[in-house]
């Protein structure tokens, strides 16, 4: 599986596929998607470049381990429901601010927080199981 044509493919091919991941992130706040499905995409992308390239190429290219993005992204999450507790309402209740920036509205909530939180879970956990079976082939 691992011919010319693939390789030349695999470097475009997972490009597209992590802006289509992030896509379905942001769209998954007010539609279908989100941080999980948006994570299945990205740690697909992931796998296509260990499938290719082999693992090792894919952890020399990221620098950080897997484990520690989702480590990371639990903490995003669980920071977000805190934001809630610590505004005496209910642990991962909604809460949103409109900061001004260079005379421009951005709306920014604790749920997008978690939703990126998920995004890097599933990122790191999913490409972390990827790349050790990756490993482990002959």
């Amino acid at each position: 599986m691992n011919t010319p044509i693939f390789r030349a493919f695999a470097v475009p091919l997972t490009a597209l596929m992590l802006i289509a991941s992030l896509f379905i992130l942001l769209r998954g706040h007010n539609a279908p998607g989100g941080g999980f499905i948006g994570g299945l995409v990205a740690a697909a992308a992931f796998a296509l470049q260990a499938a290719a390239f082999g693992p090792k190429a894919v952890r020399r290219a990221v620098k950080v381990s897997p484990l520690s993005v989702a480590a990371f992204g639990l903490s995003a999450a669980c920071v977000a429901g805190l934001f809630s507790a610590l505004a005496d309402m209910p642990f991962m209740t909604g809460l949103w601010i409109e900061p001004h920036l260079f005379g421009i509205t951005v709306p920014l909530s604790t749920v997008m927080l978690f939703d990126a939180g998920v995004y890097l879970v599933v990122v790191g956990a999913v490409t972390a199981i990827a790349l050790a079976v990756e490993e482990e082939e002959p």
